[in-house]
């Protein structure tokens, strides 16, 4: 059996998303490749969208016909519109959506788009006949041909996630690496470079104290990035904001011989808007404290994201630092950062 397609997309993020519904409604055959049909468009780091320049970004993508903006507003818990105290020019929209129906409302999306077929596998190499890509081939054995490949495969792509010493292959916690296509095209002459990213500890709200904090409220009358105005019923959420300080700081530079991104195992380039904690107060060794905020992961649960805090140090240190910020006194923590 042949299956064939114009384009196949792999990798059911947010660009393989967005490539695979603008390819099939502009009437091409399309096939979507996702390693778990249960992640399209996961937020991997925080679950927001937008902020300066991202959130004009999200609103180019909204007047091309991309559905992103779209997705936001239908499941946004806050909206705010950041730099008002600025020209209209620099105002930038920011929302805080739930991570779980962001997702599910994305799925919505692809399986009511006509053209466009889904697949659940992973692909582990591309068919190249006479220099020229042909297709794709997954796990699983399967073959699937096509006129255009297009790859969005995020940090799966032989990716290797840090806690401490600890490493464990992975393009985010508890899923798995993705093997193949890189070797693949090495061997064709193309160069492999890795890039370095973090994410901070996710906790549970249940065990924080917000009477230490400053609550961050939504506007009032909430702005949206889609021209094409949504419905959203959800609940509303308060975001808070905390700070370290000197005694945080002592704590976590006691564990920077035990940090990755110090000791010389992680390397390559990080993101330039993102920078680890430890970062911070290497870089910025005069300033006393550094701001965080803590960002709802949804509509009803406990869990949330700590904004501010990306680390690779191991989970005692990351603890005890923690323990050490206003209001995260007794916290606990549901994912490590």
């Amino acid at each position: 059996m042949e299956f064939n397609y114009d384009v196949i997309v792999v990798g059911g993020g947010h660009a393989g998303c967005e490539a695979a519904t603008a390819a099939a409604n502009l009437g091409s055959k399309t096939l979507l490749i996702s390693m778990d049909m249960a992640k399209f468009a996961q937020m991997s780091c925080n679950p927001a969208v937008g902020g300066i320049a991202k959130g004009q970004i999200v609103r180019e993508i909204d007047a091309l016909g991309g559905w992103m903006g779209i997705v936001t507003d239908r499941t946004s818990i806050q909206f705010r519109m950041l730099n008002k105290s600025k020209g209209p020019a620099m105002w930038s929209p920011r929302a805080q959506s739930d991570r779980m129906k962001f997702s599910d409302e994305w799925r919505k999306i692809l399986e009511n788009t006509d053209n466009l077929n889904l697949w659940q596998d992973l692909v582990t190499s591309l068919l190249i006949e006479n220099s020229t890509v042909k297709g794709v081939q997954t796990r699983l054995g399967v073959k699937f041909y096509s006129k255009t490949v297009v790859l969005t495969n995020g940090t799966f792509l032989n990716g290797v996630i840090h806690i401490g010493d600890t490493q464990v292959g992975g393009g985010r916690m508890a899923e798995p690496a993705s093997k193949g296509i890189t070797e693949q095209l090495v061997s064709l002459g193309f160069v492999a470079g890795r890039m370095k990213t973090g994410t901070p500890p996710r906790l549970d709200g249940r065990s924080i104290d917000f009477s230490l904090m400053q609550e961050q409220l939504g506007d009032e009358i909430p702005s949206s990035f889609s021209y094409l105005k949504q419905d959203n019923s959800l609940k509303q959420r308060s975001c808070y904001i905390t700070y370290t300080n000197q005694d945080v700081h002592k704590s976590l530079r006691k564990g920077f011989e035990f940090s990755p991104l110090f000791n010389g195992t992680i390397q390559g380039v990080g993101p330039r808007y993102c920078p680890s904690i430890e970062d911070k107060i290497v870089t910025f060794a005069d300033k006393e404290k550094h701001q965080l905020f803590l960002e709802p992961e949804g509509e009803f649960t406990h869990e949330y994201y700590l904004n501010g805090f990306s680390s690779s140090l191991p989970l005692e240190v990351q603890l005890d630092a923690l323990r050490k910020i206003p209001g995260l006194e007794k916290v606990n923590i549901d994912r490590p950062a």
